[in-house]
Order: structure tokens, then sequence, then C-alpha cells
């Protein structure tokens, strides 16, 4: 068999080839029972969000809450400690108990009777043309091609030179997780959202944690928040702000961090969190005419077709501006109607995108901060709001959370929210649904109840606090 082109030898064609297990995988419902499929996953099956990231490490960020509720219980009047931790019981409870058995079985339930049009092939994919990918299955290396192909090829951590080139072991988000023991101390590179939820996990379970940040912890958060974020940050971790690593190596304490200020950090393991690349020139997309970006990703035009090679979609991190899961799903649901539907194509719903770091105080964002809303020209009125200024704030004893909103003084439109405390990405959701819905705040907090006295009162206040130009105009049906 051949490919389109016909200058390449093929051992099978198929109507979709999926590259990824992550997202990617979800594509195959009933809808696509009458085509043939392939799957090429060479790690394991679920991507990182199952194995590596989001789901596992908020397991750990739970547990990690309740170690430090317990720890600073006594500002609620109660005299409580934590007299072991069983490392390797949380680690069995999260991935023998819980993850590695839903990889498994999404991997048995693609290989498996139920269906039967999907082929799955477990080696390294390589484009080597048009629409033509070089893989394999066990260790029979094959070529197969399809009419379409979805790249969900995700990323992977990215390692500095300083670190890489010295020898010495290190862990990242995809091995941390696994520790055999608890380490005594830590040193983490980078100032990040994986950084700092690691961070928080670690020291919370009794681990003393050196975080080196090249400039500032969470530098892209709204400045009310950075700025407070980095203070509490400081008083519970040791942070050497504005270092760089310029090398590594073994001592008898561990493993010795050389910093470009001469000084040094050392921990019994070093954790490396500096940030993902996509895996996209992994792939040899050169080879198949898939064009990138200046900063590795896929090109795409609105729909996430490849700009560049006909038949070849993307989602995910591999391509997408966003490395979070949920934008990947949003975009695996577009992609999908899209491969169903190519006569009424959807765009990739890039609008409004919130995101949380599950670090302590946890934080989540959406919109503009008041920085980028004042540069976009809007006339602007801000509230910040304490938690502690409210019932429920009084009740946890909080002194820090607070609840920041950006709003167009003129329109009553939301331009950004920002939350830094107790649930903060739970109590993010309706400012979510203000942005989504396109919804005037002059009148989102007096039409509805907020139950007394739960911390959705936070965000009650602040929108009362917010000043406008004038009242909402009325809607069409009032005004009929």
């Amino acid at each position: 068999m051949r490919t389109p082109a016909g200058s390449i030898a093929v051992d099978r064609h198929y109507d979709l080839i999926i590259i990824g297990s992550g997202s990617g995988n979800s594509i195959p419902g009933p809808e696509f029972d009458d085509r043939s499929i392939a799957i090429i996953e060479d790690g394991l099956f679920g991507g990182t969000c199952l194995n590596v990231g989001c789901i596992p490490s908020k397991m750990y960020v739970h547990t990690a809450d309740t170690a430090l509720d317990i720890t600073e219980s006594g500002r609620l009047g109660l005299q409580a400690q934590i007299t072991s931790v069983d490392w390797p019981g949380i680690v069995n409870r999260i991935f023998e108990d819980r993850i590695d058995p839903i990889a498994a079985a999404g991997e048995e339930y693609r290989r498996g009777p139920r269906t039967p049009n999907t082929d799955v092939y477990d080696q390294h994919a390589v484009f080597v043309g048009e629409r033509t990918v070089r893989t394999g299955q066990g260790a029979r290396q094959m070529t197969i091609s399809g009419d379409q192909i979805v790249i969900a090829a995700g990323s992977r951590p990215v390692i500095p030179e300083a670190i890489a080139s010295s020898g010495v072991k290190y862990h990242t988000n995809e091995d941390i997780m696994r520790l055999p023991e608890l380490p005594r101390s830590m040193v983490i590179i980078g100032g990040g959202y994986i950084a700092m939820e690691f961070a928080h996990v670690f020291d919370a379970l009794g681990t003393d944690v050196t975080i080196v940040p090249r400039s500032t912890l969470l530098r892209n958060l709204d400045q009310d928040l950075h700025d407070r974020f980095n203070t509490l940050a400081a008083k519970r971790f040791d942070v050497r702000f504005g270092r760089t690593p310029h090398g590594a190596g073994q001592t008898a304490q561990g493993i010795t961090v050389r910093l470009d200020d001469g000084s040094s950090a050392t921990g019994e393991v070093l954790l490396v969190a500096t940030g993902r690349t996509p895996n996209g020139d992994l792939l040899d997309l050169p080879s198949a005419g898939i064009g990138m970006t200046d900063d590795g990703r896929i090109k795409l035009d609105e729909f996430g077709r490849s700009t560049t090679a006909a038949g070849v979609w993307a989602l995910g991190d591999v391509s997408s501006p966003y490395m979070l899961k949920h934008v990947a799903n949003a975009e695996m649901r577009c992609v999908r109607h899209n491969l169903l539907n190519p006569e009424n194509l959807k765009k990739i719903p890039h609008d409004h995108v919130p995101a949380a770091t599950f670090t302590h105080p946890q934080i989540a964002t959406v919109g503009m901060t008041e920085a980028q809303a004042r540069d976009h020209g809007h006339n602007v009125t801000v509230k910040v709001q304490d938690y502690g200024d409210v019932a429920y704030g009084w009740a946890l004893e909080d002194s820090t959370g607070i609840c920041k909103l950006i709003a167009d003084q003129d329109t009553g439109k939301l331009l950004g929210a920002h939350y830094m405390g107790h649930q903060a990405s739970t109590l993010i959701q309706q400012m979510i649904t203000v942005l989504a819905f396109d919804l005037d705040l002059r009148e989102f907090a007096d039409k509805q109840y907020w139950i007394h006295p739960a911390l959705p009162e936070v965000t009650e206040n602040a929108l009362l606090g917010l000043t406008f130009n004038g009242p909402a105009k009325p809607d069409t049906a009032e005004r009929a």
C-alpha cells in the first residue's frame, strides 16, 4: 500500500490517526465507529494530566492542605500535630490504587474488543511523508498513513543546560511524585505554577524547601496578588529571588546547585520546574510539511487545522498557547466536531481562559490584570476585597486571602477576576460565567441571592465595591 502521494510504502492506511492518548484519546466515540482509527502512544495512556500532572498532583495537594490545616490549627484554638507521614502509603494510594489502574484500563479499552475499529501503536511516532508516520507495535516497526491526522502529542519539561550537563540526578514533575521516600530537603529550580504546587506539597509534609526562581514567583500574576503571594512565600520557604543555576554537583549533604551570584543551594533532592516545551520537534514535522511557530508550536488556523498540511489537525500542548488540560479538552471537542462536520466548522475556543495554581494560598485568575486593562485603554474600576472582611473569612481566621475584580466603568463589563485564598479555583467560576455570557456587572450582584454566610460573599462584596458611570441599560424585553 502507498500514501496518496504514492512515494512511500505503508503497512496500513487509516481514516484517522491520533498521535497521543491524552485529550486526543477522547476523540473517538460512537460517531467514529464506521472509521478505521490508529492511536499512537509510546508512554502511559492518559497523557500528562492523568499520569504525571494535574490529577495526581492535586491529590498530593489535598493531602498537603490537610497537613497544613493541622499544623496551623492553633489559630482556631486547637492543639494538634502530625506525628508521622506515611509517604509510601500516600504514593500507593494515589498511583497504585487510582491513577495506574485508570491508565491501564484506558489502554485495555482501546486495544480490546469494545473498540474493534481501533489499533494501538506503542512505538514513538515520526513523520516520514505527507500524512504518513513511522511507528510500531511491540518490536515490529511499521509505517502507517491516514486520511486525517490529529497531533495531540503534548509537551515535556525544559531542563536548563547548567543542570542537564552537570551529571547530577534531578527530578521533574514526571517522577517527583513517585519518590520512594519523603526527602528531608529539596531544591526547586523555577518559580511557576509547577514549582509552587510542589513547594507547597513537600513543605507541608515536612521537607525543607529552597526555591530558585530566575525572577520572582508566579511573575505573571496581577500585581496585587503577585506582591502578596511573594511576601507570604518568602516567609514560608527559602526563596533565592532572581537567581539562575550555573552548575550542580553531588555533595555529602545531597545535591548542591551553584548560582549566578556565587551562592549555592543544597538539598537531598533536586526538582527542575522551569517550564515545558511542545513535543512537535520530536515528530519530524517538516517531513510532512507541517509548519511550526517560532516558539515551537504547530501552526494552526482558527479551526484547529495545520496551516501548511492538508488533513492535519492538532490540539493541546503541542499547538495551543495555553498548556492547560481544560483548554486541551475544549480544543479536542472542537476538533472532534470539525472532523465529523467538515461543512460546519467551529472555531477553537480560546476566549476567557481561566487558570488556577493549587499552591497555598490557592490562586485562580481569568481575564486581564489591572495593568493589561489600563494598557488596553479601558476606563477601569477596581475592587480588592479581603476574605477576612466577610463572615466565612472570620471562620477561617483568614488574614491574607483576596478577591480582586477589574471592570470597565462605562460599560459595566468585567475585564478580569483574580482570587488568592481558600477555594479560589471554585469561587472564580461565577466570574468565568460572567465573561462567557457577557453579563453586566451593574446588575449581576443584585439579581441573585448570595448564601449567607458562605464564602462567595467575598465576590458579592467585591462586585458591590465597583463604581460605574450610570446604571445598566434595560434589556430588549424590558424596553418592549
